[in-house]
């Protein structure tokens, strides 16, 4: 299954493949993107000739966080209609958080906000030298709570308080010192790395890596039912439609400091 914004492939051994299709906006998301690939997960979820889920991003980065023009597109809505697009962002992050088979990320160039998002949620990263990484919501004025539940999971609490309140960039061997990706792959070899770590998930029976995977997520408070979805849902469209959200986005367009920031006297 193809669409225009990601592709979808399955090979005949049962390895999916979702690719991010929007080099041109560095597979910057948007509500439709988010809603077709949750959609995508599902189908694949229920099917039992899929073992593993592999994510990428085309051209040269692998996921830049939402897609600035959407962010301005929702400014200008109300209340209904910003609530509906967090919900549609926790759901796509709870997806794939909660897949009943193995996902694997493969990262290259800039990784931000819903890219770290994907990072946290799946359960195995792989980065290649190149990649960036940053929870930059920060920056814009929003808060990253749609995926803030699965960043303390993947880096816990401490390195969590750290990057997404300073909204620093960092590059692959920190992200890999923190948890955030496991391994730091030079790019000539991902490919052969990616068919190792397929091999071994094959070679492991697929119902006992399912109950394994509902286990460790359970006992571990990270499976989000339908009222914590809407309780962070609702704390982000609220930031992102305040001043501080309005004016980020804005600077952020416009290419300029946000109000709020004072530069440290030389």
């Amino acid at each position: 299954m193809s669409d225009e914004t990601f592709l979808l492939e399955i090979d005949p051994r049962g390895i999916a493949t979702l690719t991010l299709n929007r080099p041109q906006v560095a597979n910057a998301y948007d509500e439709a993107l988010l809603r077709a690939m949750t959609e995508g997960m599902v189908r694949l979820a229920a099917d039992t000739a899929v073992r593993a889920l592999v994510i990428r991003g085309a051209g040269k980065h692998f996921q830049a966080g939402a897609d600035i023009n959407w962010l301005n597109h929702l400014s200008r809505q109300g209340p209904e209609a910003n609530y509906a697009a967090s919900v549609i962002t926790v759901r796509f992050s709870r997806t794939l958080n909660e897949f009943p088979k193995p996902t694997i990320a493969v990262i290259q160039g800039a990784c931000f906000g819903g890219g770290v998002g994907i990072a946290c949620c799946v359960d195995v990263a792989l980065a290649t030298p190149d990649a960036r990484f940053g929870i930059t919501e920060v920056r814009v004025g929003i808060a990253p709570t749609p995926i803030s539940t699965f960043m303390v999971g993947a880096i816990g609490l401490r390195q969590t308080r750290r990057y997404a309140l300073t909204g620093e960039r960092f590059g692959p061997e920190e992200a890999a010192r923190i948890g955030l990706v496991h391994e730091v792959v030079p790019g000539e070899r991902m490919e052969t790395r990616l068919a190792e770590v397929l091999d071994a998930i094959l070679a492991s029976a697929p119902g006992a890596i399912a109950a394994t995977k509902l286990s460790f997520l359970g006992a571990n408070g990270l499976l989000l039912d339908d009222r914590e979805v809407a309780l962070l849902a609702h704390e982000g469209w609220m930031q992102r439609q305040s001043a501080e959200g309005q004016e980020g986005t804005s600077a952020f367009r416009e290419k300029r400091r946000p109000a709020w920031y004072r530069p440290t006297d030389a």
